[in-house]
């Protein structure tokens, strides 16, 4: 049987979570099953409501389909589906082909030749040339054959688990386009956020190819900035338009060929007539950086997510570090609470109520429209790890995992890496100032006015450090600088971006040039010690041991020594004071803590 259309099945556990995402993946479904239609009025994307290794054996068998056809998924879950479909598929005698689309080059493939995990876009670059000119992509079909059979009377559903149900704070209704197989009304329709239960999107970005297609069209009439695009030199606090592309998400959700994209704008920088920039600065460039973090995280799997067991990723102990199971392994849906001062910063950085309001801005700009800046990203991200909070680089990710829309594992994994100076990049002493820093592109404070509007009426002078402004000021301003960020009922995350604009903007929650110095003293400890995941002294606990003798060693005494008096005097500082019982959190609940057995790193800390 041919069906003549596309078949689209959801994830294992059903669709993707968070209203933004999902409305972008929604978009990206209904212009391709309008494309599919143009070309033959009869087929468009037949949507099935089951995870794939339980529908594909009934479904194959009742549609008598001869041939699965699907783009190669080298992600640790995508890879462990594909395996299973295949295997299931085979048995079945259905003939399986599988192509390489998503990255300019199979990530498989430069890990052979590279020899391993790329970890630098120097190895890329060097494997790439081995193996030749980048695949140019194929032309789109001009005709479909109609649909087959596409009978479903005989088969039962198997509902995907819907518990824990991670959108319930994303809901205002109940979710029923899983009430039939073929959707609601029986006609494999693409659902609707209604259906899903899901409250309406929040972000003006659209997705869909004819989208796609569009904003790079407009992208390469502007010849110049085609070719002399180099991403360290756009402004982060530019908005409406942004300075970079905003293609990214439409790469994630397969709305825009990465192949198409590099081939033309390689045409434009090859015909332009002056000096065009060149990777990794260029926008070709970008392609190659996404498929270095593609190709770093295929072999590892999915202990590419984690510090423990990393042969590639530094070991620091971080504050909130991910929980480690008796087993060994690590639940990625849990985190210790070593520090509840760190566990208050980790929220507020979330929220976007730091008292920073360059850091606030880009925190509600990524919650509201699911993208930000490069360099927004590495200031946030810097900022949560090595440059002020010393949180676990994988509390970050997780966040931008659920609220970005152009989200890849392996690039948000590499990217955290990278700006916690755990893996890719090393110098850690190159911090982001939360002040100095957006004032290079934005001394007026535009951004901060645009997504943080509780300080629009603020002075120049004072828009990125609120706190030094005289209260009398800050009454004519229409906001005052108090508290920590909640609301009346305790909460940070009612705050910024629905409701009323708020009349009060919290203080900072520390020192900034304070906590730079002590990550960084951290940070230099680290280094020395030079520790990484895989490190069986990391699994043993013998690190323990080592970090106070190198901090003993490289002046840090005195530092626990202070802990040492804070304890006694009750103090709450996460880097020193008193040992707090430990908890863990689940990542979709952080509200609702739960006992946890002291570990190894938990009776480090507690030390400290």
């Amino acid at each position: 049987m041919d069906l003549g259309s596309a078949l689209c099945l959801p994830r294992e556990g059903g669709f993707e979570s968070m209203a933004v995402p999902t409305a972008k993946r929604l978009d990206c479904q209904s212009d391709l099953s309008a494309s599919l239609t143009r070309l033959n009025p009869r087929s468009k994307l037949f949507l099935l409501r089951e995870a794939p290794t339980t529908l594909l054996p009934k479904l194959l068998k009742a549609w008598n389909i001869s041939h699965l056809v699907f783009e190669k998924d080298t992600d640790a879950y995508g890879r462990e589906r594909d395996e299973e479909v295949t295997k299931l598929a085979t048995d079945a005698g259905v003939k399986v082909v599988v192509r390489m689309g998503r990255t300019l080059y199979d990530p498989d493939q430069l890990v052979h030749i590279n020899g391993g995990p790329t970890m630098s876009i120097t190895q890329v670059q060097k494997a790439g040339a081995k193996i030749g000119k980048i695949a140019k992509p194929i032309p789109p079909p001009t005709y479909l054959p109609d649909p087959g059979d596409t009978d479903l009377s005989g088969i039962v559903q198997e509902k995907p688990l819907q518990t824990p149900d991670i959108n319930a704070v994303h809901r205002d209704n109940e979710e029923f386009s899983y009430s039939h197989i073929a959707g609601p009304d029986g006609t494999f329709s693409v659902p609707t956020m209604a259906e899903l239960g899901l409250k309406p999107a929040t972000t003006k970005i659209r997705g869909g190819e004819t989208i796609a297609r569009q904003m790079l069209d407009d992208i390469l009439a502007n010849k110049t900035y085609t070719a002399t695009f180099e991403k360290p030199n756009t402004a982060p606090t530019a908005f409406e338009p942004q300075s970079t592309t905003l293609l990214s998400p439409h790469l994630h959700f397969g709305s825009l060929s990465c192949r198409e994209f590099y081939w033309r704008v390689q045409e434009v920088v090859d015909a332009f007539p002056g000096k065009a920039s060149a990777p990794p600065t260029s926008l070709t460039g970008q392609l190659l950086f996404r498929d270095m973090y593609f190709a770093a995280q295929a072999p590892l799997s999915y202990t590419f997510g984690h510090t423990l067991g990393n042969p590639h990723c530094r070991f620091i102990p971080w504050h909130l570090p991910s929980e480690v199971l008796p087993s060994g392994t690590v639940n990625a849906e849990a985190y210790t609470v070593d520090s509840a001062l760190a566990e208050i910063w980790f929220q507020r950085w979330k929220w976007g109520r730091t008292g920073f309001p360059w850091i606030d801005a880009l925190m509600r700009q990524l919650r509201q429209e699911g993208w930000i800046h490069h360099l927004g990203r590495h200031a946030v991200a810097c900022f949560l790890t090595r440059g002020g909070c010393y949180i676990d680089w994988a509390r970050g990710a997780n966040v931008f995992e659920e609220w970005l829309l152009d989200h890849e594992a392996s690039c948000n994994i590499g990217n955290w890496q990278w700006l916690s100076c755990s893996a890719f990049y090393a110098l850690y002493y190159r911090v982001y100032s939360p002040i100095a820093f957006p004032k290079k592109t934005d001394a007026e404070g535009r951004f901060v006015r645009r997504y943080v509007p509780e300080l629009a009426n603020y002075p120049v002078k004072y828009i990125y450090e609120p706190w030094k402004c005289p209260p009398g000021e800050q009454k004519r301003a229409g906001c005052l600088v108090e508290g920590d960020g909640k609301d009346d009922m305790g909460r940070w995350d009612s705050q910024g971006v629905e409701g009323q604009v708020p009349d009060t903007y919290p203080m900072p929650m520390f020192d900034f040039d304070e906590r730079r110095e002590v990550c960084l003293r951290k940070m230099k400890v680290a280094y020395k010690l030079g520790l990484m995941g895989d490190d069986a002294r990391v699994k043993s606990g013998e690190w323990v041991a080592l970090f106070e003798q190198a901090e003993t060693e490289s002046g840090e005494e005195g530092e626990v020594a202070k802990k040492k008096k804070k304890e006694k005097g009750g103090a709450a500082e996460p880097d020193g004071g008193t040992a707090r019982p430990r908890a863990k959190r689940k990542l979709s609940a952080p509200t609702a803590p739960k006992a946890k057995q002291q570990s190894t790193l938990e009776a480090f800390r507690k030390k400290k």
